[in-house]
């Protein structure tokens, strides 16, 4: 394999993520009908339970756990705690009483530097597993060295319609 500075294993951009769930069908749902997510083809040679969605970039693999009731539950909205996060264009006003209107707990945060201020709003899917609606596209993405400032959503922009293809290839 070549080496290429920067980037030696030719990464593209993150594909999916894996949640392990006390009930598939449970986290289908809250992905499909809270966050927007679609359900896509899943390869029949797996011999276990679950399901794939896909949106806004990104796939997500629920894994039916083999032991569901020794599922760790996580009550507490730790900002802290491992997350995945979502730009948002509304407000998180907005977002807030969406989630409320469904019953979905949730903490608000705010992170400010040079005057820059990003609005988070973090809660948790059926299995604990911590959410971010955030508006982080207002802070700059600027390299320690070496490449020029960009904004989250135009890093975005790049690849998304690469990623569209493949998908829509694979149906």
């Amino acid at each position: 394999m070549k080496e290429i500075v920067g980037n030696p294993l030719r990464l593209k951009s993150v594909n999916h993520i894996s949640l392990i769930c006390k009930s598939v069908n449970e986290s289908v749902s809250f992905y499909e009908k809270v966050l927007g997510f679609i359900s896509i083809v899943r390869p029949g040679s797996f011999d276990f339970e679950g399901a794939w969605l896909f949106g806004y970039g990104i796939g997500i693999h629920l894994l039916q756990a083999e032991d569901p009731e020794n599922i760790p539950r996580k009550n507490e909205i730790n900002p802290k705690d491992n997350h995945i996060s979502f730009q948002c264009d509304e407000s998180m006003d907005t977002v807030e009483k969406y989630l409320n209107d469904k019953k979905i707990g949730c903490k608000r945060a705010m992170v400010e530097e040079n005057g820059i201020q990003v609005d988070q709003l973090f809660f948790h899917d059926p299995d604990g597993f911590m959410i971010e609606i955030c508006n982080c596209d207002s802070l700059p993405v600027i390299p320690l060295a070496g490449e020029m400032v960009r904004s989250c959503s135009r890093l975005n922009l790049e690849i998304m319609p690469q990623q569209i293809h493949q998908v829509v290839k694979q149906i």
